[in-house]
């Protein structure tokens, strides 16, 4: 009869872990530098390529969808429909084309980026108050002028909740990317599932998270700070 698996603890440097431990803080101070540091890192930039790319695409397609409304039903459609694919079977669709690489990686994770951030985009310009587009035409700015500072600005805490639940997303999808090319702290977890060993799959699953964290705390802090006026509006409510 077949045993059950058992544990298998990967030989790296520094101290080894006892078989049956849960977790071996040992283990990690001494791969902090060597394997989970630099994988952090690569999550860090893998995620920020994807959210970059993919703000630059959605806010010009929401630019002109927001001017030609006929535009806006087949983008959303597009980007609803990459967003409904199964991740995994995303990025295999691209290994013929680019690789395993990180492109493979950055064209699904921008594509997961799109409906997010271009339907967030289009909301915040079509809901700007008629008022305020009223005045500055009582003041004689051009179209143009009144999207760049009037719409846009004031479309910002709509543009910024998009970018917030992209950020998650994509730092969420990231370690599913790592099957594809061994990039993120994906490549520990599945290394982790591989090894049966607890330690690292803790770890790796762990400082997810708390990129997780950080980042929303880190955009909602840069919400705050690019939008002075939503708090005056809500302290004179």
């Amino acid at each position: 009869m077949i045993g059950s698996p058992t544990q298998v603890i990967p030989i790296f440097e520094g101290p080894q872990c006892a078989p049956d431990a849960t977790f071996c803080w040992d283990w990690f101070t001494a791969n902090w530098g060597t394997l989970l540091g630099p994988s952090l890192v690569q999550h860090i930039y893998i995620t920020l390529i994807a959210v970059v790319i993919g703000l630059v695409i959605s806010l010009g397609a929401a630019l002109v969808a927001f001017s030609r409304g006929w535009f806006a039903s087949g983008f959303l459609g597009f980007a609803t429909f990459l967003y409904t694919i199964p991740s995994l079977a995303f990025f295999l669709m691209f290994v013929p084309i680019t690789g395993l690489s990180l492109t493979t990686i950055e064209i699904g994770l921008t594509s997961y980026t799109l409906l997010l951030l271009f339907r967030n985009t289009l909301t915040g310009l079509r809901t700007v108050p008629r008022s305020a587009v009223e005045a500055a035409e009582g003041m004689g700015l051009t179209p143009n002028q009144i999207l760049f500072r009037i719409r846009l600005p004031l479309a910002l805490p709509s543009i910024m909740a998009g970018i917030r639940i992209s950020v998650v997303t994509v730092i969420s999808l990231a370690t599913v990317a790592a099957s594809v090319a061994p990039l993120g702290l994906g490549k520990p977890i599945f290394d982790a599932i591989h090894t049966l060993f607890s330690t690292e799959l803790i770890s790796a699953g762990v400082l997810t998270i708390l990129v997780a964290l950080a980042a929303d705390v880190v955009v909602v802090f840069l919400q705050r700070l690019v939008t002075p006026w939503t708090r005056t509006a809500r302290r004179t409510s």
